[in-house]
């Protein structure tokens, strides 16, 4: 078992990052041990994740940083660094290791004042790692002040400072600082490779796992919590009987509140158990007295977290909707195969009669009509218009058709 095991249908970048992690390994035995640094290394301070949703990029990040992190004693007998046991490998694993820095936007877009830190740190040696990692995930989220701070920091790298950088593609990265990265792409694993890993990996049934890689079309996490929450399987059944309930005005409105009502709840969830351990270890950390109440000067650092909090969770809401609508793309994605006599395509299996149902009654050309219309609410989220909004025009545009 390494850290690339859990990297679903990445062989070939696996390969890629494993070289590199070993001649890393050598750099940083050779100037430990005053040795000469070998010749040529596959090694570089600063990597670009790149791929589709679902294909893995922040993992496969986070793993390479655990393999530059490994201090297994079975490097020292010619084995590979990313043992996935060792302090090294399992702190970074698991996102507590002092020498690896994540970064994600909380909000829409990673400021400035979020990177301030960050970039202080990477100038920096290891306290006691082996490299300094700076793994930001939502490279694409950085705005023009955060990503000029990121390009002084990739520019001029400290020697023992890595950064690793995820986003969709290399357009949604500045020019300037993907021609400092080594890219490397990765692809959507096949649905086979995703039922696979469910069932060895998390236990889920076979029947069970195939269904949910089959829907999620191979997006790992989503066919995880899909497989594995009864509540996010509700949630999507809901979604996708939205096409049968907007015959009319009021039923395409009330479609619209309830799907912006859903995705307020799950974002709810997925928020509330993070921002009590965020609060609580904050406390602890200015020594909060018992029954609560802070040193004094300190309720700006609360105040401060609270609002990082909010900017948190309606990006966790809009994420929330944006995967509801990409639901709802796949399910007239599906009717489209129908219309052109495609069966073996569809991935929405469980909504085969809804799915017989509007393929008979529409034509192709309505079913991407109906899809641009999706796309067009997606990108209104983006362009920050209200959820409800955006989510009753698309509803309407549904209806017409």
């Amino acid at each position: 078992m390494t850290v690339w095991d859990d990297l679903v249908g990445q062989e070939k970048v696996s390969e890629q990052l494993d070289a590199a992690a070993r001649d890393a390994d050598a750099l940083v035995t050779a100037a430990a041990t005053d040795a000469p640094p070998p010749e040529a290394s596959r090694m570089t301070h600063a990597w670009l994740f790149t791929g589709p949703p679902g294909a893995g990029r922040s993992q496969t990040a986070r793993a390479f940083a655990a393999a530059l992190q490994c201090v297994s004693p079975d490097r020292a007998l010619g084995g590979a660094p990313g043992c996935g046991f060792c302090d090294g490998c399992h702190t970074t694993l698991v996102g507590t290791h002092a020498d690896v820095t994540t970064v994600a936007a909380v909000g829409a877009q990673i400021l400035a004042a979020d990177m301030r830190d960050t970039v202080r740190k990477s100038f920096t040696s290891p306290a006691n790692g082996r490299w300094q990692v700076i793994l930001v995930e939502d490279a694409e989220r950085l705005n023009e002040k955060s990503a000029n701070a990121v390009l002084k920091a990739v520019e001029e790298p400290a020697p023992r400072t890595v950064w690793l950088l995820c986003a969709p593609s290399l357009e949604d990265v500045l020019p300037t600082i993907r021609s400092r990265c080594r890219h490397l792409n990765l692809r959507t694993p096949s649905v086979e490779a995703v039922a696979d890993t469910l069932m060895r990996r998390d236990g889920i049934e076979p029947k069970i796992a195939a269904a949910a890689a089959r829907a999620t079309q191979g997006h790992v996490d989503r066919a995880r919590r899909l497989a594995t929450d009864e509540r996010a399987r509700a949630r999507r059944a809901e979604v996708l009987r939205l096409p049968l309930r907007i015959d009319d005005i009021g039923g395409c409105l009330r479609a619209a509140q309830e799907l912006v009502d859903a995705a307020t709840e799950d974002s709810k969830e997925l928020a509330e158990e993070i921002d009590v351990k965020e609060t609580e270890e904050l406390k602890a950390a200015l020594g909060a007295a018992q029954g609560g109440r802070l040193p004094r000067g300190t309720a700006g650092v609360m105040k401060e977290l609270e609002e990082k909090q909010k900017r948190r969770r309606t990006r966790t809401q809009r994420d929330s909707l944006d995967q509801a609508l990409t639901d709802l793309t796949g399910f007239y994605r599906d009717v489209l195969a129908l219309q052109f006599g495609s069966r073996v395509a569809v991935a929405n299996m469980d909504t085969e009669d809804a799915l017989d149902r509007l393929a008979r009654g529409s034509t192709p050309e309505s079913t991407l009509r109906r899809i641009e219309a999706i796309a067009a609410c997606r990108d209104a989220l983006d362009r920050n218009v209200a959820p409800l909004l955006a989510v009753e025009a698309m509803t309407m545009a549904l209806r017409a058709g």
